[in-house]
């Protein structure tokens, strides 16, 4: 496997979220393993607050090489705020992620 970074015209790269299993379904963009890993977490399942969250481990593998940034990743319910836009629901999602470091894949 080449290990030369995709950058994408706009400045993003793309991460593929690892499953258990190794699979890669998902497919987050994002400037820098943190933004991916943000919009990764918005998709778990919320909690009612943040103090309720359970960490989940992601880990995503940066598309064109065997570097994997590992996250614990959490989300929650919380209200939208008062100046929110006519489209936004009353109640959104929001996330947090904390980085545990980086690995690389041996294939």
């Amino acid at each position: 496997m080449e290990n030369k970074t995709m950058v994408r015209e706009d400045g993003k790269r793309n991460f593929a979220l690892r499953e258990n299993d190794g699979s890669e379904e998902s497919v987050y963009s994002g400037n820098t393993p943190r933004q991916a890993a943000l919009k990764a977490a918005r998709r778990l399942d919320p909690a009612p607050s943040e103090e309720a969250a359970d960490p989940v481990p992601l880990e995503l593998r940066e598309k064109g090489t065997d570097k994997v940034h590992i996250y614990e990743g959490w989300a929650w319910n919380e209200e939208a705020p008062d100046n929110k836009p006519d489209w936004m629901p009353e109640e959104i999602t929001e996330a947090n992620v904390s980085k545990q470091g980086i690995d690389h894949i041996e294939e």
